[in-house]
């Protein structure tokens, strides 16, 4: 591997901001529809079955629609896959206020999933591209960071909107923010081959780790087939599977869980969902940093990673706790620490794709495994409805949502335990 000092250039770390920004925007207008939960099933008469079949239809179209992007952004590249995504869900999410029935919900979160589907994908290949092994970890939990800093704009920003405005205002103000961001992506985003304003120390020290050899390989197609044959593309799956079902439930249900169970007015800015997502961009940004200051302190890549998500499973372990007591501020604190390991692993799960699959694949695994997370996300749902309708019906609602808490507290472990046992030394891929 070549020695080469970091640049005094910090262009790339520019594109990090941009894709922070991104994902920031991508989880509000995700998270609107949680946030308005309570307010949309007096006005709808949804049951809590009702509204896991509304999240069902986010997470099906979720799932195809990371398979279609990965593959394509592998195919047209980051900066137009990435135009085309988040002009699709930003018109997906505005639409929301025309919709006057449950079915045209369904509707409009498949949509919004649709085009939603496309940032992760573009957002991991763009950081394969652009930063070498030892900082890619860092990135992704900057990056990966917006997906908490857009979900605790949004507990103030939504009911602010609500209470103003209306539930359909709601909708059409964070929707339009997307094109914002498309303007300033597409002044200042190529890739860094094409980039005049990269100068070649700082491409130079990217480019410092990836082996000829592999990049020579760079120009040959990788079937689906080729990747689905692969150790490594079935533990990126499984590690997904099992733990994306998870940070839905932390998204969609939340706010709620505390309206239920702490009876709090989500008219009103949320302290306590504010408290819990900001937890997450601690995790997401701690989990990176703490894997790349390993490698730098000269542990192998895997082992930093596979430690870092061990340390990220145990985690979100006593969140099961949860059920053992009343206090508002301890049942958060308990969240908070299992959100915060949920970031940690996503920080690093990601990366562990580009360690161990040339770039030119990196956007398709990311995708099938996001499908796999997609389809657990699908199935979770129907588990968690079934589950809070029972318990609803009994006026026990917090020992459902204690009973999810305890399937919580051991995704992330299990995932972690086949993952080990799947791919033991993360071993890199040349095709």
């Amino acid at each position: 591997m070549n020695q080469i000092a970091k640049p005094a250039g910090n262009y790339r770390w520019m594109i990090c901001i941009l894709l922070f920004f991104a994902t920031t925007i991508n989880y509000l207008d995700r998270q609107v529809m949680g946030l308005l939960k309570p307010v949309l099933e007096k006005e709808f008469n949804w049951t809590e079955t009702d509204y896991s079949y509304i999240v069902m239809a986010f997470t099906a179209s979720y799932a195809v629609g990371l398979v279609v992007f990965g593959r394509i952004i592998d195919r047209i590249g980051t900066r137009l896959g990435y135009t085309i995504s988040i002009t699709f869900w930003s018109i997906a999410a505005m639409a929301h206020a025309a919709v006057k029935s449950t079915f045209g919900f369904g509707v409009a979160r498949a949509s919004l999933a649709l085009g939603e589907s496309g940032n992760f994908p573009a957002a991991i290949k763009t950081v394969a591209e652009w930063f070498p092994k030892k900082e890619r970890a860092l990135a992704t939990g900057i990056f990966d960071s917006g997906s908490n800093i857009g979900a605790c704009v949004a507990p103030i920003l939504i009911p602010w909107i609500l209470g103003l405005y209306g539930w359909q205002e709601a909708f059409i103000i964070t929707g339009s923010i997307g094109f914002l961001w498309l303007i300033a992506w597409r002044i200042f985003y190529q890739v860094p081959a094409k980039q005049k304003r990269l100068s070649p120390e700082e491409l130079a020290y990217i480019n410092s780790d990836e082996e000829p050899e592999v990049a020579a390989d760079q120009q040959k197609k990788v079937s689906w087939l080729q990747l689905f044959g692969l150790k490594q593309t079935w533990a990126f799956i499984i590690g997904k599977f099992f733990t994306d079902p998870i940070w839905y439930f932390f998204l969609f249900w939340l706010p709620s869980y505390f309206s239920a169970t702490f009876h709090l007015d989500l008219k009103k800015p949320s302290l306590p969902l504010v408290v819990i997502y900001t937890a997450t961009t601690i995790g997401a940004i701690g989990g990176g940093w703490l894997s790349s200051y390993l490698i730098k302190k000269g542990w192998l890549v895997y082992r930093s990673r596979k430690f870092t998500l061990l340390l990220s499973a145990l985690c979100v372990l006593p969140i099961f706790l949860a059920r053992y007591t009343t206090d508002m501020w301890v049942v958060i604190g308990l969240i908070s620490l299992a959100v915060f390991g949920n970031s940690a692993w996503s920080a690093n799960i990601y990366t562990i794709v580009s360690d161990m699959l040339p770039k030119k694949a990196v956007s398709s695994v990311i995708g099938i495994g996001g499908m796999a997370g997609a389809i657990g996300g699908v199935i979770f749902p129907l588990f968690i409805g079934f589950i809070l309708d029972y318990y609803k019906g009994i006026n026990n609602i917090v020992a459902g949502y204690n009973i999810i808490f305890v399937v919580c507290s051991l995704s992330f472990l299990v995932a972690w335990i086949l993952m080990h046992f799947l791919t033991p030394k993360m071993k890199p891929i040349r095709f």
